[in-house]
């Protein structure tokens, strides 16, 4: 279709180019003669002698055109009269059930519209075209970025219909338009025009002669289209696209606005075609059509690919020349080839045309046809140059031969297939060697798809597709049948894989940056599908290599790989393994230590383990500015930079060494059972090298680089719970370190010899002592272990109770900071300096021993006991120990011994809680005395607390640790100090019943006292209950004992029904009840005991003897003392009950 007005006219009109008009034919200006008359006769605002010059030249250029004389007649009429007569039209045509007929602009017409306009003069012209255009466009109205709601129809017009008058009839619209600006809007002008026949043609009139409405005009006819175009959009999209030819530098404005509205698809397609048969720079028709399919807008791909697939069925025109210029393009790649060889110019072009093809039949279901299948084969068969940007083309290459089945659905196209993967496979060392730029290579790739294939895991094949083409597609799994026999019979069998794999070189700095297929992830498959223990081919050397080659932040295959290599080593692939079947090999010890040979504690940026106790804090380094010597083939790798630390990448490595032997350890204890019945020998790694591991330094540098480790720290911290529980205790997570006071200034260094001295002279001078301690704190960790047998010798010196507290607890700071580095060597060494000094033999435990023996932590000097900040650091240990010792005894079924050793530690500490006779004596010493008892009495409170809350922590982590404690007993002057300081102390009332059924009287009273102290602390229902059992028992005890054991009974339980009585008043009844019993079976004891009724004797013969009876008589009701107590105890009971004053 020609153009109705040429794009140089439109632009000089546009910009008023007068020199650019003059030089234009008859023909060319007859389509804005309408605005070149207007522009002529308007006198201009600019009166400049270029403007007039301009308007002169204008007039000269009319004045041969004869046809200007009707157009200058039109502009003569009368337009007030006749907009006035417009708008009664209008009005008219709106209303309901006016006909057809009737018009107020044309009447007493006796010929037809297009005899008439013939013979009209200019002023009926006009009407009649009005009145034409009115009749038109009566319609429902519809909104800017509305879907019309009636489709577009070819309304018959005998005016607009005529070839003929079209020229005429387009000039005499552009006056009304101009002319009458108010009632006709030229956009919806143009919106009624599409239901002629010559619609299109008249709308590139009238915008051509309003130059300015051109975006306005085009934006409404686009925005009233449809979503999916159908044949009745034709005429719309014909419009629109004659708008875009007249202006071609709007074409791709106009193009953006059908993806921002998601309208008229089709013209999109045909302007970006349009576009790039243009020619120029600019050509972008395989990027703006992956853009359309592959953006981030969901709603923009589904636009466009419900678009492709109903044109595919319905055959569209538009489709058919999308695919032509696909095809062409892939015609003149492959005529610019020569001998097969790809030039490096176009693998660039080749590789979007890849991809875009890829999307056209993955996502939009774009069946290929026979040529498409043919050129596409083709120009993936080609060799592409031995470079980065190579590689990435045979990766796509590759995922486009997978994804689409029917590129080798012919034996000759299968052939073609075939040769090409070979080729790959024996060209894959020398692309390696030519693409230095590159870190991940095709063959990684080959490898990694035929070990899904012979695995069976063809969806792990699709998500390989998916990531190679950077694309979400649908790749049907059940169409691979050829190509997987491809792969696995003609090309990779499994022992060339084994093979093969094992020589690939090690990713050198393997991280995160690295991108694409790397021969991490090749190993990964073949461990899980157990081909190198299938082939015997040992891959140890090789994961050893690629572990040590790691760096920070952690490739997130590394894990992974890890995991699959320990299941190789311990699990055999089937249940029906011969004992002589070959497995992976565990790396040696020799292997571990010499990783763990280079210390990282001090060369790890940021490190302050000054500022908290137990866990080192990190300074994060960006990573935009490391990576390997290597970029990776997409180029997002970064260079590694001289002289750069790599002491986190040493870290890293540390890191995943570590989980490598805590997983082994792991999943050999789960298997022990099957390894024992196969009779298998497999590695144990000692328990010396599991003590020289750093694990608590490096559990908290993984807690602060989480982000870098790919997710590794949960299964890590998982792992170090279950197998070195001492070293993840709670108080190592949430304890606050606050070294906050006044610092000395001292800036000198410290010595071995200036701590000892300055420890050993702490009590004459703890300012010494203080100095020596903060210039520990400043040091770096490393630096600080070096002083550690000094600072430990001296821990005795610093118990005693002569030294400043300030001492103690800088003391204690430096001991948890030294705690997190090595603890595990830090306790043994505190545990063997804390031994009591007057021990005739002291031998030194070794750390087998003190996991055996952990309360050998306990066997320490009588002044640790009475010093909180040592006596803290000793129940760290003792908890850290009885972990351990729990882990190994679990593992050799000795549950039993667990809870005997927690009960003795507990036992012991109970017995430390006691009162000794010189800290009673000074307690009740007064005077001058006083301040030094107050100092021990409040120095055994501390250490009451402390025990406390270890008893505490211990009863709710085994509620069975307390019943069997309780049964045991311990001295009742400790009840009402446990009983006030241990929260967890109301589970006792469940087994307290079960407790006073005891056959021991000690048993009972303890229990009876205990009782009594639970509701004194925690009046409860249940506690009632236990309180009333308590009383009941003793009521009983006391008909059945013997008087001097009820006696004993009488007076141990007294305080206790006190106490119940105060803690519950409805039982005073019972309790009084239970001392009148008591106080009567005294009396009656008492009365009867030690003498006999003096029968035939006569009184009155023996003055002396009768003196000496009257004494012993009116001694024995008055001096018995338990009946004392009994009253004194109802006394008590009165007062706090009845004679009580303030009930609330």
């Amino acid at each position: 279709m020609e153009e109705p007005v040429s794009p140089k006219v439109f632009r000089a009109i546009s910009v008023v180019d007068v020199d650019t008009i003059l030089t234009c034919s008859d023909a060319e200006l007859r389509p804005i003669l309408s605005c070149l008359v207007r522009m002529s006769l308007i006198a201009p605002m600019d009166q400049s002698p270029a403007c007039l010059q301009s308007r002169t030249s204008v007039l000269q250029v009319l004045s041969r055109i004869e046809l200007v004389n009707s157009i200058v007649a039109l502009l003569s009429i009368d337009f007030h009269s006749l907009e006035l007569d417009v708008k009664k039209e209008q009005q008219l045509k709106q209303k309901l059930g006016a006909g057809t007929g009737e018009s107020i602009l044309i009447t007493n017409i006796t010929t037809g519209p297009a005899l008439e306009f013939e013979r009209s003069d200019p002023t009926r012209k006009l009407r009649l075209v009005l009145s034409e255009l009115m009749t038109i466009m009566v319609k429902p109205q519809v909104e800017e970025g509305t879907t019309a709601p009636e489709k577009i129809v070819i309304k018959p017009s005998e005016l607009f219909d005529h070839r003929v008058y079209l020229s005429e009839v387009c000039d005499v619209l552009t006056i009304a338009l101009a002319e009458l600006p108010a009632l006709l809007q030229p956009r919806d002008v143009c919106e009624a025009l599409l239901s002629v026949r010559y619609g299109p043609q008249i709308i590139c009139h009238i915008v051509a002669n309003q130059a300015d409405c051109y975006l306005q005009v085009a934006f409404h006819l686009i925005g009233c289209g449809e979503r999916s175009e159908e044949e009745e959009e034709e005429v719309r999209r014909e419009a629109v696209l004659l708008l875009a030819r007249m202006c071609p530098s709007h074409a791709l404005t106009i193009r953006a606005r059908c993806v921002d509205q998601m309208r008229l698809p089709g013209l999109s397609i045909l302007l970006t075609l349009e576009h790039s048969c243009a020619g120029g720079e600019d050509n972008d028709m395989v990027e703006f059509m992956s853009g359309l399919i592959l953006g981030s807008g969901n709603l923009t791909r589904n636009w466009i690919c419900h678009y492709l697939k109903t044109g595919q069925k319905r055959k569209c025109e538009t489709l058919g020349k999308l695919r032509q210029e696909l095809t062409n393009r892939l015609a003149n790649i492959l005529a610019q080839c020569s001998d097969r060889q790809l030039p490096a110019g176009l693998v660039k072009e080749t590789s979007t045309l890849l991809r875009l093809y890829a999307a056209l039949r993955g996502i939009a279901g774009l069946k290929l046809v026979d040529d498409e299948i043919n050129l596409l084969m083709e120009v993936i068969t080609h060799h592409p140059p031995a470079n980065p940007a190579g590689v990435h083309l045979v990766s796509l290459s590759l995922a486009v031969l997978l994804s689409c089945n029917s590129l080798i659905s012919t034996p000759a196209l299968e052939k073609q297939a075939i040769e090409w993967i070979k080729w790959l496979v024996r060209e894959e060392a020398y692309f390696e060697s030519e693409s230095t730029g590159c870190a991940a290579s095709f063959g990684e790739m080959l490898l990694l798809i035929a070990i899904n294939f012979h695995a069976g895991q063809l969806s792990s094949i699709v998500d390989l597709i998916c990531q190679t083409l950077g694309m979400k597609m649908t790749v049907r799994t059940t169409n691979m049948t050829r190509i997987k026999q491809i792969f696995i019979n003609d090309i990779f069998p499994e022992s060339t894989i084994a093979a093969h794999a094992v020589k690939v070189p090690v990713t050198r700095h393997l991280s995160a940056h690295v991108q694409g297929f790397l021969p991490v992830h090749c190993m990964h498959q073949l461990l899980k599908s157990r081909v190198f223990s299938k082939h015997k081919v040992s891959i140890k050397s090789w994961i050893y290599k690629q572990i040590c080659s790691a760096a920070a932040p952690l490739h997130p295959i590394l894990p992974a790989l890890i995991d699959a290599y320990v299941q190789s080593i311990l699990i055999p692939h089937s249940h029906r393994i011969a004992i002589g079947d070959q497995l992976n090999q565990p790396l040696t010890e020799q292997e571990i230590r010499e990783i763990f040979s280079q210390v990282v504690i001090d060369s790890i940026p940021g490190v302050n383990p000054t500022l908290s106790g137990a866990t080192p804090t990190y300074k994060s380094v960006p990573y935009s500015s490391r990576s390997s010597t290597q970029p990776t083939s997409r180029g997002s790798r970064p260079t590694r930079q001289r002289g750069e630390s790599t002491a986190e990448d040493s870290l890293c490595v540390q890191i995943c060494v570590l989980y490598y032997v805590l997983l082994y350890e792991d999943v050999r204890l789960a298997n022990m059972k099957n390894i024992l019945s196969t009779g298998r020998k497999v590695c144990k790694y000692s328990a010396e090298l599991l003590a020289e591991l750093p694990v608590k330094f490096l559990l908290a540098a993984a807690e602060n680089k989480q982000a870098q480790l790919q997710g590794m720290f949960p299964s890590l911290l998982k792992l170090c719970a279950t197998h070195f529980p001492h070293l993840c205790l709670v108080e190592d997570w949430i304890r606050v370190e606050s070294t906050s006071g006044v610092r000395c200034g001292f800036k000198g260094k410290l010595s071995s010899k200036f701590l000892e001295k300055s420890l050993k002279s702490v009590s004459r001078c703890p300012a010494k002592a203080v100095l020596a301690l903060q210039l520990m704190l400043d040091l770096s960790p490393n630096k600080a272990w070096e002083l550690v047998d000094v600072f430990i010798r001296r821990i005795l010196d610093i118990s005693v109770d002569t030294v400043p507290r300030h001492v103690q607890e800088l003391y204690r700071s430096v001991w948890m900071v030294l705690n997190s580095l090595y603890p595990r060597k830090l306790w043994l060494l505190t545990v063997n300096n804390l031994s009591p000094k007057d021990v005739v033999v002291s031998p030194s435990l070794t750390q087998e021993e003190l996991s055996l023996d952990p309360l050998a932590t306990l066997r320490c000097h009588q002044a640790v006991f009475r010093s909180g900040p040592i006596l803290s650091i000793v129940l760290y240990m003792l908890k850290a120990c009885l972990a351990a010792s729990r882990t190994r005894l679990s593992q050799h079924l000795l549950n039993a011994l667990v809870l005997t050793q927690e009960s003795a530690a507990i036992q012991i500490l109970l017995e430390s809680c006691v009162e000794t006779a010189e800290e009673k004596a000074a307690s009740k010493a007064g005077g001058g005395a006083a301040s030094g008892g107050c100092s021990q009495l409040t120095a055994l409170q501390e250490i009451q607390s402390l025990i406390c809350c270890y008893l505490h922590e211990a009863f709710i982590a085994d509620p069975n640790l307390a019943k069997l404690v309780h049964f045991q007993g311990y001295p009742t002057s400790l009840v009402p100090v446990c009983v006030a300081g241990v929260p967890s102390m109301h589970i006792c009332l469940d087994f307290a019943p079960e407790l006073l059924s005891q056959p021991s009287l000690d048993k009972q009273v303890f229990a009876i006292d205990l009782i009594s102290q639970l509701s004194v602390q925690y009046s409860l229902p249940k506690s009632l209950s236990a309180a009333r059992l308590a009383v009941n028992s003793v009521s009983t005890l006391l008909s059945v004992l013997h008087s001097q054991t009820r006696e004993e009974l009488i007076i141990s339980t007294l305080p206790a029904m006190e106490r119940v009585c105060q803690a519950f008043p409805p039982l005073t009844e019972d309790v009084v009840s239970l001392l009148l019993q008591a106080g009567r079976m005294c009396l009656s004891s008492s009365s009867l005991a030690g003498y006999s009724s003096p029968a035939n004797y006569d009184m009155t013969s023996d003055q002396y003897q009768t003196k000496e009876i009257c004494d012993f008589i009116s001694e024995v009701p008055d001096s018995n003392t338990i009946c004392n107590l009994i009253i004194k105890s109802f006394r008590t009971i009165l007062q706090q009950t009845a004679l009580v004053k303030r009930i609330y």
